[in-house]
C-alpha cells in the first residue's frame, strides 16, 4: 500500500507540507485495527479530522455508515479523488475543523464519533473544541504523539499529570489503546505515537460550575513549584486564611501542590471556592 500511495502522490505532484504536520499511515492492518478499537459500527457516522491521503478514511468507510473527513490542505484534492474513488459513503470537506460551527454541523448529522490521525500541531485545540463545544460526540479515537497520549491519560501524582488531564477528565474517560512506532508513518516523524480513546461520559465528575473548575485546575498548575495555597491566593484574590480554610474543608494538605489532586478533589475545591466567591 505504501508504494501504491507513493505513486499516487508522485502522479499528483504532491509535496508534504511541514506546517500541516503531514504524516500518513499506509499499513492496512494498523488502519483496520484503529477503526475496530474505536468501536465503529455499520450504523455510525464518523468525523475524521485531517484525512491526509485518505488511507484512514477508506478504512473507516469500510465499517461506518458515513464518514465526513475534514482536510485543510486543498492540494490533496487530486490525491483523494484517486485514493477514495468508488467510496460512496465518504465526504471530504476542505475546511479547517477549528473554524467549523459545531452546533450547526451536529444539527445536520446527529450523534457521531471522531476517528483521526490528528495533525500534531493542533492536537490539544482540536480535542478541547470537541469536548467543550460538542453535544453529540460519543467518543474520540485519535492518534497523537506518545508524550501527549501520556499526558491525556495520566493519573495524579505522576510527572505527566497536568491541567489538560484534569480538564479532560471532567467529560471523558481517557485510555491508551495502542502504541504506534514512528516507522509506521510516511514520511517518518521524529517521535513515536499512540492511539488514545476518549469516551464521553457527561456528568462523570459532579461539579456545580464547570468554568470555575477549569479555572481552579489552570490555577493549580500555573506555577508547579508553588503550593496550591499560594496559587489560589494569587489567582482568586482571597486571603491566606480563606485559602487555608478552603483546603482544610476539602481535606487537602495545606502544603499540597496541584499535581497531587485528583479531578474529584478539584471538583470539591471548585464547589467550596464558589461559596466563598
Amino acid at each position: 500500500m505504501e508504494n501504491d500511495l507513493k505513486s499516487v502522490l508522485a502522479e499528483c505532484g504532491f509535496g508534504f507540507k511541514k506546517k500541516f504536520g503531514q504524516n500518513f499511515i499506509t499499513d492496512k492492518n494498523l488502519l483496520s485495527c484503529i477503526v475496530a478499537q474505536a468501536g465503529v459500527e455499520s450504523g455510525d457516522t464518523v468525523i475524521e479530522i485531517g484525512c491526509g491521503a485518505g488511507t484512514l478514511t477508506r478504512a473507516i468507510a469500510e465499517r461506518a455508515k458515513k464518514v465526513i473527513a475534514f482536510e485543510i490542505d486543498t492540494s490533496l484534492q487530486p490525491v483523494l479523488s484517486k485514493t477514495l474513488a468508488g467510496v460512496e459513503n465518504a465526504e471530504v470537506v476542505f475546511k479547517d475543523f477549528l473554524k467549523v460551527n459545531l452546533s450547526e454541523l451536529e444539527k445536520e448529522i446527529g450523534e457521531y464519533s471522531v476517528v483521526a490521525n490528528l495533525p500534531y500541531y493542533v492536537t490539544t485545540p482540536l480535542i478541547m473544541k470537541l469536548l467543550e463545544e460538542s453535544k453529540s460526540c460519543k467518543s474520540l479515537t485519535v492518534m497523537v504523539q506518545e508524550e501527549v497520549a501520556l499526558r491525556l491519560c495520566a493519573k495524579e501524582n505522576t510527572p505527566d499529570y497536568g491541567a489538560i488531564t484534569a480538564v479532560i477528565a471532567l467529560r471523558a474517560r481517557a485510555e491508551i489503546i495502542k502504541k504506534v512506532p514512528r516507522t509506521m508513518f510516511m514520511p517518518r516523524p521524529n517521535v513515536d505515537s499512540a492511539v488514545v480513546k476518549l469516551t464521553v461520559e457527561d456528568g462523570r465528575i459532579a461539579v456545580n460550575d464547570k468554568e470555575l473548575y477549569k479555572k481552579v485546575v489552570h490555577t493549580a498548575f500555573l506555577s508547579r513549584r508553588k503550593t496550591l495555597e499560594n496559587n489560589l491566593v494569587n489567582s482568586f484574590k482571597i486571603t491566606r486564611e480563606q485559602a487555608q480554610n478552603l483546603l482544610t474543608a476539602c481535606n487537602i494538605d495545606l502544603k499540597a501542590r496541584g499535581e497531587t489532586l485528583s479531578p474529584q478533589a478539584f471538583a470539591s475545591l471548585a464547589d467550596e471556592l464558589k461559596n466563598i466567591l
